[in-house]
């Protein structure tokens, strides 16, 4: 009997106690990874729709130096989130105890950064150090909080590189209130769910690492997931009905009435600049104004950053972050009677939209939305140099919640077609004898194109300078100045002229010359393609290269041919080149456009064939003969 009590208790040992020896790992988890998660679990306790409470444990098997972001605890915290049984473990590659740590261990450090002007965000936070690989880190807490707005979502993916033993979440709900979740379905993993009575459990097992791959979409928008929101919940002690859209905008409205205060001092703002024409000239009027008069700083306070500043404060201190700054240009066209919609919006690089099916408050910036009769106007409030009724590229082809006093809308922001993202360059030049070449660029930059180059702006001259030495790298110049460098804010447009001389552009063959057809046309793709490759390739950004390239030549010498024109036309773009001859001169004019899209693994050959002939056909020569 007590032989089996032995075996009995081992068993429970066994059973209850995890091995974090690096042994253990899988094979296919070790392949490509820096680390191994080996368990990621969340168990939340949902008391009330104020009262919540998590456990969390870490364990993460660092296996070389380039994982040493995972020695890093940072724990995060506010008034509103109570950190308690901290417990820090490392362990060696067999899976024994080296180090302990507890909370007294850690720094308590603010989460702010040099940008921020206002933040309450702290975390409990210290670099483990331990000199020899491969480590296992066990981090362990607990946290009693009241906000319940924000339900995580579970997504097996941490960075590339990462693989995944264990990822799991478990909720028990004894609040009543309903827990809604979303699945969204994915080739790179399967979710494990159960669920009983008020216990819900999820989870993804043995996902292997994946490796960067360029050119590939925000891994995230790749991954499967599973999100949760409660039908009521609370942020800094603010509760409501999140239940659905049009619940979630009166709660919003909750916070924003009490900052959106039309103060006598606005109303005299709005009124002094006498406001004539059509609403969308009334409108531009304000928004220039409130450009040339504000600045952005990022503040981080209030109802855990979602409420906006006071909209007087923002008059009165000329800055604010993008709600501050949004709901200020809000409250002036409301002073002028002229309705317009706070607008949240998650901005990345990839897409990411709301669900008209699963509301939860969410997105990571605040944009404008005024509906008039000539048209939509859509305003960013927190550049001071970008066009009026222009949204960046970031901002673009996705959707917003529009946050009404009554009432909550879903609607898409508006799109850039390739034509509409548009480089222009008109380029004059002579070659000298000697090699060297000097002439004249004239740029003219639209749509998405215009958002990449509005920094220019900004820069002082001896910048600038640099940046198009940079830029324009394929010519050595010798002497560079640009002029009529014009941002035309009303139409979303930049311009701007170079003047230069560049050595050694043309190369010698025997008495012969011979130069690039075009002087700095660069595409800058490359991609071989592979057979292990695992993900999409994205173009995230359609645009259109328009060039018109004029060179004349030295008089004792005769163009020895000249290049045939050249058309591609695919699903992924168009380009054609055109070589025209007159006297001394040639004049080459190409057009380029490439398509936003995602193209599928097994297409990605094709899309790299179509790019490598546009890159050949970038290279042309031009030989010139001496007479």
């Amino acid at each position: 009997m007590k032989k089996l009590i032995t075996v009995l208790v081992l068993m429970s040992v066994k059973a209850f106690s995890q091995n974090y020896a690096i042994s253990e790992i899988p094979e296919e988890l070790k392949k490509d990874a820096n680390a191994v998660v080996r368990n990621y679990s969340s168990e939340y306790l949902i008391k009330s729709w104020n009262d919540m409470e998590i456990k969390q444990k870490q364990v993460v098997s660092i296996l070389n130096k380039a994982a040493e972001k995972f020695s890093y605890v940072n724990i995060p915290y506010d008034k509103n989130r109570k950190i308690s049984e901290v417990k820090i473990k490392i362990l060696d590659a067999n899976g024994k105890q080296l180090k302990t740590y507890s909370k007294s261990d850690l720094n308590d450090v603010s989460q702010s950064d040099d940008s921020d002007l206002y933040s309450d965000y702290r975390a409990l936070a210290s670099r483990i150090i331990q000199p020899t690989y491969p480590y296992t880190i066990e981090v362990s807490y607990s946290i009693r909080t009241n906000d319940t707005a924000f339900l995580p979502k579970l997504q097996p993916y941490f960075s590339n590189n990462i693989s995944i033993e264990n990822l799991n979440i478990e909720f028990r709900n004894e609040s009543g209130i309903n827990l809604r979740k979303k699945i969204t379905e994915s080739d790179f993993g399967k979710v494990e769910l159960s669920e009983s009575g008020n216990s819900l459990k999820a989870s993804y097992k043995n996902i292997p690492a994946y490796k960067y791959e360029k050119y590939a979409p925000e891994p995230e928008t790749l991954f499967p997931k599973i999100e949760f929101a409660l039908d009521k919940a609370c942020l800094k002690d603010k509760c409501g009905d999140f239940s659905s859209w049009q619940s979630l905008a009166k709660w919003y409205n909750t916070l924003m009435e009490p900052v959106s205060v039309i103060t006598p001092e606005i109303q005299n703002e709005v009124n002094s600049l006498n406001l004539k024409g059509s609403t969308s000239e009334k409108v531009k009027t304000i928004y220039q104004y409130m450009q040339k008069k504000t600045r952005y700083v990022y503040v981080g306070i209030g109802i855990g950053g979602w409420q906006p500043m006071v909209v007087d404060d923002v008059r009165k201190k000329a800055y604010g972050d993008c709600k501050a700054l949004t709901n200020y240009m809000r409250v002036l066209l409301k002073a002028a009677g002229i309705p317009s919609y706070y607008a949240t919006i998650t901005m990345d690089n990839t897409p990411v939209h709301y669900d008209e099916n699963f509301p939860k408050i969410g997105g990571n910036h605040v944009i404008l939305y005024i509906p008039t009769e000539q048209g939509d106007i859509w305003l960013e409030n927190t550049n001071q140099n970008i066009a009026f009724n222009h949204l960046g590229y970031s901002t673009r082809n996705r959707n917003v919640v529009l946050m009404d006093t009554q009432n909550a809308k879903i609607i898409n922001t508006p799109t850039y077609k390739a034509e509409d993202s548009e480089e222009a360059m008109h380029f004059v030049a002579t070659i000298a004898e000697d090699n060297s070449l000097s002439g004249k660029f004239k740029f003219d930059f639209s749509g998405g194109l215009y958002d990449f180059n509005l920094r220019k702006v900004t820069m002082t001259p001896e910048q600038m300078k640099e940046y198009l030495k940079s830029e324009l790298y394929m010519l050595n110049f010798s002497s560079i100045d640009y002029n009529n460098l014009l941002n035309d804010k009303d139409n979303g447009k930049l311009s701007y002229n170079i003047d230069f001389k560049a050595n050694n552009f043309s190369k010698n063959l025997g008495n012969d010359l011979y130069f690039r057809a075009l002087p700095v046309s660069d595409s800058g793709f490359y991609l071989e393609n592979s057979e292990d490759r695992k993900f999409p390739v994205e173009v995230a950004f359609g645009f259109t290269d328009n060039y018109e390239v004029e060179y004349t030549i030295p008089k004792n010498y005769k163009f020895s041919e000249v290049p045939l024109a050249k058309k591609i036309d695919s699903e992924y773009g168009n380009y054609s080149i055109e070589f025209s001859q007159k006297d001394d001169k040639i004049i080459i004019k190409r057009k380029f456009r490439l398509n936003k899209g995602s193209i599928a693994v097994e297409k990605i050959p094709n899309y790299i064939n179509f790019r490598k002939q546009i890159n050949k056909i970038d290279a042309t020569k031009i030989l010139i003969t001496k007479l």
